[in-house]
């Protein structure tokens, strides 16, 4: 096989060092308490705590899931003494934008967010026809340090809130306000590993799921959690009642180069990871997805398509579907996607063995918002010729 890390050429300087595998955030100032992090059970405690009869958290809660507004002045069924307080206690702005960047003749928008704490995020918009998809940022950084990535190269900052996360979603459903469309698919798929965010995370589906006013009503069908495979995680997502879909980026079917490609397989290996997979698929009825980066020469063997499919058709069949992935373009990456004839024969291969696989649909890569590509830094042009919407 082609190792994943050629040695240096003799006189070459030495590659700059890779962050290791961070599985704990750092310790930073929490952001400020937002509605949507508190459950539906915690909000007549925090009503207590101002003062107000539980009904107005309700009447705001209302507004908030319900009617997509965020300004509490506005809210002329408040009295008019209650607004601004309640306001700055229950809806704080969490995200301001930074940077849009737009391709696709504008049904894609990818935007740079800065956190209250000066952390940058990115979200990615989607529009389809018949669907709205957004991409979430959970972490601002991310830990699991896998070396093809953009976002596990630049480290992890700190985790993000769950209306950190909610308000993504709200934002993009104020921006479609005018075309009558709402976003109707969440992909944990942006900046951060979810499940090492797992209350985070967990607390920001409940909320996109819960129907209004303690959520925005989306169907947990439309909600993907993807992770690189944090095995205790995964099984106890699979006890949260919650029927979303669990995408695992695998990258290779075997230990020796996944423990290159995926530095938490030295925690958890291919066989384990797969197995907390199959266990998903067994309590929640779920397919699960298999996201895997075609990387040229690395693992995009014909041997390694046969390989994966037998670990899959192993468990069963019906449990599971693959999504191949052309790798997208980072700066500075010696790794670029496979040959196309390499792709169709990786997908032929799969697809013999029985095993169900739709090459994943890439969105944004000009703009650096495809899978790999979210860094959040404040560029002024990206590399292809996107359209910048905000100013710096």
């Amino acid at each position: 096989m082609t190792a994943a890390t050629p040695p240096a050429a003799p006189g070459a300087p030495p590659a700059p060092a890779r962050p290791g595998l961070q599985l704990a955030a750092p310790r930073r100032a929490k952001p400020p308490r937002h509605l949507a992090d508190l459950a539906p059970a915690d909000r007549a405690t925090a009503a207590a705590e101002l003062g107000v009869p539980a009904f107005r958290v309700k009447q705001v809660a209302q507004h908030y899931f319900g009617r997509g507004e965020s300004d509490a002045s506005t809210m002329t069924d408040l009295p008019a003494d209650l607004r601004a307080r309640l306001g700055e206690a229950l809806l704080p702005q969490l995200l301001t934008p930074v940077k849009e960047l737009e391709a696709d003749g504008g049904d894609t928008v990818k935007t740079l967010w800065r956190l209250f704490d000066g952390a940058r995020i990115e979200s990615v918009l989607m529009r389809y026809t018949g669907r709205v998809t957004l991409c979430v940022s959970s972490q601002a950084g991310c830990g699991m340090a896998c070396p093809f990535c953009a976002t596990g190269q630049g480290g992890l900052q700190r985790n993000l809130s769950a209306a950190e996360v909610v308000e993504q979603v709200a934002a993009a459903n104020r921006r479609l306000a005018p075309t009558g469309e709402r976003v109707n698919n969440i992909v944990f798929m942006g900046m951060g590993e979810a499940l090492a965010n797992y209350k985070s995370c967990i607390g920001a589906v409940r909320r996109m799921v819960d129907e209004a006013p303690d959520g925005l009503g989306m169907s947990a069908r439309g909600v993907t959690v993807s992770t690189v495979g944090l095995v205790p995680a995964v099984d106890k997502l699979a006890g949260e009642g919650l029927a979303v879909t669990l995408a695992l980026s695998l990258h290779a079917p075997d230990d020796t180069l996944r423990d290159e490609l995926v530095p938490l397989n030295s925690r958890w290996n291919v066989a384990a990871v797969l197995d907390s997979a199959k266990r998903y698929f067994d309590a929640t009825g779920r397919r699960v997805s298999i996201e895997y980066a075609l990387i040229r020469d690395v693992n995009d063997h014909a041997w390694r398509a046969e390989l994966l499919g037998e670990q899959l058709g192993g468990r069963g069949s019906g449990w599971v579907h693959v999504n191949p992935i052309p790798l997208n373009p980072t700066p500075g990456s010696r790794w670029t996607a496979s040959d196309p004839g390499v792709e169709d024969e990786f997908v032929r291969r799969l697809r013999a063995a029985g095993v169900p696989t739709t090459v994943r649909d890439t969105r944004g890569r000009d703009i650096d918002g495809a899978c790999g590509q979210l860094a959040a830094t404040d560029i002024t042009e990206p590399s292809g010729a996107a359209t910048p919407v905000l100013p710096a």
